[in-house]
């Protein structure tokens, strides 16, 4: 209720970002610290947040940039803030850390504090393709707490949205399928995943993404889980299991969208999921398959599929 209370109430929200504390960016990477053999993502407090944006003369001007991405139990919000347009080595320099791709972040990150910094690349990245009005053409203003643009020529509001995409873990039992695109990290396999088309219900989607993408038609489906991600942008992925049959189950991959697709069995699925992305290189130049991290739910499909087979 509070955090809502800071959306709604400007004047609230203004007052709390003298007492919260900021997660910062850097053209949509977060900041990272390497404490040990952990990488953190510090939370640094209104103040030192001035002290580092008075080394550039633009304190007032930049908070006013940030967006509220959540607030703690004890009532102390959460802002984050892109500092695109400074010079980063600065900051580095200054907080002792570096700023790094959100993708690489999440392979290292405790899992506490990927979907905060998930949702706030989302939100600054909504905002920053968002600063004119379809309808007018003219600028559009953030609220402070980021939760809404306004163009005042037209009148109209504009939020954020996601878009959704089903991601699916085929199976005939006994084996599962996962696939790789051209642009994915050497070795890297996952579950299937596509956009819902307008109009569509989630078993459609499943069915129809399925089809195109490996020739297979499914048999049955169950809902797992759902999660925000925001490649390519804000994305809510809708997590299921199909069922093929076991007689029907060559691939007819679409070249087009993916490098390859195959179909695992149980112990290979076990041993890609202890391998590290480091580890999967071969003496002969090639890579053995390893699998998404923990904090994405395509890792969680997987999991889900190997308890079902020990079970």
């Amino acid at each position: 209720r509070y955090l809502n209370q800071l959306k709604e109430d400007d004047s609230l929200c203004r007052q709390a970002q003298t007492s919260g504390t900021f997660y910062l960016f850097h053209n949509l990477s977060p900041f990272l610290q390497k404490v040990g053999k952990k990488y953190l993502v510090p939370q640094l407090s209104a103040a030192e947040m001035k002290g580092i944006l008075e080394k550039f003369q633009e304190a007032e001007q930049w908070i006013e940039k940030s967006v509220l991405i959540g607030c703690s139990d004890e009532h102390r919000p959460c802002f984050a803030l892109d500092l695109g347009a400074l010079d980063k080595s600065v900051i580095e320099s200054e907080l002792q850390g570096s700023f790094t791709d959100l993708r690489k972040a999440l392979f290292v990150l405790d899992g506490k504090d990927s979907p905060l910094l998930a949702l706030a690349q989302s939100l600054l990245r909504w905002h920053d393709s968002h600063q004119y009005c379809s309808k007018t053409g003219q600028p559009t203003q953030k609220n402070p707490a980021g939760s809404k643009r306004v163009c005042h020529a037209s009148g109209v509001t504009y939020y954020p949205q996601m878009s959704p995409v089903v991601i699916t873990l085929v199976s005939n039992r006994s084996r599962c399928l996962l696939v790789r695109q051209p642009s994915f990290p050497p070795g890297m396999f996952t579950a299937l995943s596509g956009f819902c088309d307008l109009g569509e219900n989630v078993e459609e989607a499943v069915r129809r993404e399925v089809a195109e993408e490996v020739g297979l038609e499914v048999e049955s489906l169950r809902y797992s889980a759902s999660q925000h991600w925001p490649f390519p942008s804000s994305s809510l992925m809708i997590a299921c299991h199909a069922l093929v049959g076991a007689q029907r189950a060559e691939i007819s991959m679409d070249t087009l969208e993916l490098e390859e697709a195959r179909w695992f069995g149980m112990e290979e699925i076990v041993e890609g999921l202890k391998r590290e992305p480091s580890s999967s290189k071969q003496d002969d130049g090639s890579f053995l398959p390893w699998f998404p991290p923990k904090q994405a739910i395509a890792h969680q499909l997987i999991c889900e599929w190997v308890q079902q087979q020990t079970a």
